[in-house]
């Protein structure tokens, strides 16, 4: 193919984008999905949503919302309008002129990367792939995985990638919950395979978003960036952690000691301990690159570190649960027990990864009798079981021996939690340094 002719089929691509006369496509309509393809329909592009669950799929074109940071509004305005339907046949492929791929990339028992969703998706796509198109990842992965895995996968349909179509990655940096930052506004990073490949998924991404469009020189950088980002704040609520952990053998006030610290200028970066770590990214992602070390005869002695002392954080959280009890004459057998929040973080209904699954994990192995009260979810698997939580009472206050707050939901009321409760563990400092109410412990 010419040279003239290649820069042709991206110069008429990245002229669909930026007059948003494509239609694209995103596969996997979860947390990051349903957003991302929800911001490129309010963009003006026609949008074509992929799942392999159907109930996800029937859910999207009946305009029903189950993500938290997508407005139910948004959503029933965009399908009644026809930019956006969602359906699990990949052969709409062929309609698409690009497509973002936002599947989930667990970690197995072993912690190493399931790259089984990432394949399957690209296997799939390059089913049905047209001259013309563009792919982007957006899966949180390791170093690699977008010229090592999807590239062949691609390539072997016969299509030149850079030439008759053109792929990239850039990281989906979505934080549920947050009110200042989401998908709409937040900076983005691009990497393509070739210098084509990175202008024409910029392109796409100006169009559809108001925050910066950072272009880096590969796959791998934009790879590796998203990586270093959660492991600095996985390392940082480590140090926060083990902190809290030295301070509560000291009798020091480990929230006192960091907002004292955050008062410097210059050189300080304010991080807080908690019951342990949870979400997609932050517990995960670290994973990746150490796994991916090992193929370099490297051993990252200090992100492992880092991971150990966040995963023991819910065997503190209920030895001092134990400890509690005890000052209050009462074993952790029997006891009644009343956890506030299974959500991993504040006021969203997301519990993937939460610690709050293997704290009731070992309460139950010690013989307590737990509860959880969540105004954000009514029910949660644990245990290959669905279990449903319990709204907050006084009733429910006064039956428990210890209330301890794992998530501080801003809907809680927690003057009547501390004007109610025989004994409270705050595992996130919900009553902001308070020292002296006597049934009152912090992490």
């Amino acid at each position: 193919m010419t040279k003239t002719k290649t820069n042709q089929i991206a110069e008429q691509l990245i002229n669909k984008l930026e007059t948003k006369t494509a239609t694209v496509g995103v596969v996997g309509l979860g947390y990051v999905g349903l957003p991302l393809a929800v911001e490129k329909a309010k963009a003006g592009f026609t949008v074509i949503g992929f799942d392999v669950q159907e109930e996800k799929v029937g859910m999207v074109n009946d305009g029903k919302n189950y993500i938290g940071d997508v407005i139910q509004e948004d959503l029933e305005v965009l399908v009644a309008s026809e930019k956006l339907k969602a359906t699990s046949d990949y052969t709409f492929i062929r309609d698409v002129d690009a497509v973002a791929i936002c599947v989930p990339t667990p970690l197995d028992v072993y912690k190493q990367p399931n790259m089984q969703y990432v394949e399957s998706s690209a296997k799939a796509i390059a089913k049905y792939i047209t001259p013309g198109t563009l792919i982007v990842l957006e899966s949180t992965t390791y170093p690699g995985t977008t010229e090592e895995l999807i590239k062949p996968i691609l390539e072997a349909t016969g299509l030149v990638i850079g030439e008759d179509i053109f792929l990239a990655y850039s990281p989906e940096r979505v934080d549920p919950g947050n009110k200042d930052f989401n998908t709409k506004n937040t900076p983005k990073v691009v990497g393509g395979v070739t210098k084509g490949c990175t202008n024409v998924a910029a392109a796409m991404y100006r169009a559809v978003l108001d925050g910066e469009v950072h272009e880096v020189s590969s796959p791998a950088v934009a790879e590796m960036e998203k990586i270093l980002e959660n492991t600095f704040r996985n390392i940082n609520i480590a140090l926060a952690n083990e902190m809290a952990i030295l301070c509560n053998k000291m009798g020091i006030d480990v929230w006192e000691v960091i907002d004292a610290a955050a008062t410097k200028p210059y050189g300080f970066m304010p991080f807080y301990p908690g019951p342990g770590l949870g979400g997609h990214c932050i517990p995960i992602d670290p994973w990746y690159l150490t796994w991916k070390a090992r193929e370099y005869n490297y051993h990252t002695k200090l992100i492992e570190t880092a991971g150990e002392i966040n995963d023991s954080m819910p065997d503190f959280v209920v030895q001092r649960c134990s400890e509690i009890l005890n000052e209050q004459k009462k074993a952790m057998n029997g006891s009644k027990i009343l956890v506030l929040g299974v959500a991993y973080k504040r006021d969203i209904d997301d519990y993937r990864e939460s610690p709050v699954l293997p704290i009731l994990d070992r309460l139950t192995k010690f013989g307590a009798e737990w509860e959880v009260s969540d105004p954000y979810i009514t029910e949660f698997r644990f245990n290959g079981e669905m279990v449903g939580t319990v709204v907050l009472t006084e009733e429910k206050l006064k039956e428990a021996d210890l209330v301890v707050i794992a998530t501080n939901h801003s809907g809680f009321d927690y003057e009547l939690i501390k004007a109610t409760a025989k004994a409270i563990f705050d595992t996130r400092n919900s009553y902001e340094n308070a020292n002296e109410e006597s049934v009152y412990f912090k992490l």
